[in-house]
């Protein structure tokens, strides 16, 4: 695991230089959806991530936001499942909250992940079991118990739609762009916590959920379920990343919104 943990830095890193090359500079942006941008950035941190790991591992499965979904994958053991740039918007926007996510899973497991923010160079690393690293530094998620006081990485959209008016004054919500970074800014004891009751898709949210538990936190989609990633559907029905302390309690704020 070290030496694979050693190959996605080195390509996160490599991604990341090329994403950097291209923010704030020209680069061409297409509309993949509503709200939902595609850049050259994109597609160069994409070509990047697939030679260094699926060329250099033909036998693992891969899933990537912004490649060809092959079905092949769902046979295999060990998969990557990557986004090449995840939250494009900030980056489109030129707000420094975007990472290159890489995650590794086993058996449908978040083993191993690696997020990395080239704008401020922050690099969130570790795998289930050998721990996690901040900018090379052994990391944890915070101490913190209770929701009083929680810091809460949140989404802008949901933020300015009011979803947690109701709760300031007890958490202390923080608007953070890239979901996957949100998961980095937990696992480095940055915040308590981030949810939303909305869905994701597994490159969102894969690398994010191996760092937390390898920072040794607690991840699991709105209904308080393990992840299980690899699956036909990408598509996962709420997120709940935390400290492990307040997990339940942010769980019945999913219920609750």
């Amino acid at each position: 695991m070290n030496d694979l943990l050693r190959i996605a830095v080195d390509a996160a890193r490599e991604a990341g230089a090329a994403v950097r090359g291209y923010y704030k500079d020209s680069y061409t942006v297409k509309e993949k959806g509503q709200d939902n941008p595609l850049t050259d950035a994109d597609l160069a941190s994409d070509r990047i991530l697939e030679a260094h790991l699926r060329q250099r591992f033909p036998d693992y499965g891969w899933l990537s936001e912004e490649s060809v979904d092959d079905p092949v994958r769902l046979g295999r053991e060990w998969a990557w499942i990557v986004d090449p740039l995840d939250g494009t918007k900030e980056f489109t926007l030129g707000i420094p909250e975007f990472v290159v996510s890489i995650g590794l899973v086993h058996r449908g497991e978040a083993k191993l992940g690696v997020l990395y923010n080239p704008i401020k160079e922050e690099l969130f690393a570790g795998f289930v079991g050998g721990g996690a690293t901040f900018n090379g530094e052994p990391c944890r998620v915070s101490t913190h118990e209770g929701l009083q006081g929680a810091r809460v990485v949140c989404s802008r959209t949901e933020m300015k739609k009011g979803m947690f008016d109701k709760w300031i004054g007890q958490l202390t919500p923080v608007p953070v762009g890239s979901v996957a970074y949100k998961f980095g800014l937990v696992a480095a004891g940055r915040a308590e916590a981030t949810f939303t009751p909305q869905p994701r898709n597994e490159w969102d949210i894969c690398g994010g959920v191996a760092v937390v538990l390898a920072a040794g936190g607690r991840a699991s989609n709105g209904a308080g379920e393990p992840y299980a990633f690899n699956r036909p559907d990408p598509l996962h029905h709420g997120v709940c990343a935390t400290n492990g302390h307040v997990h339940e309690a942010i769980l019945g704020l999913i219920r609750e919104a």
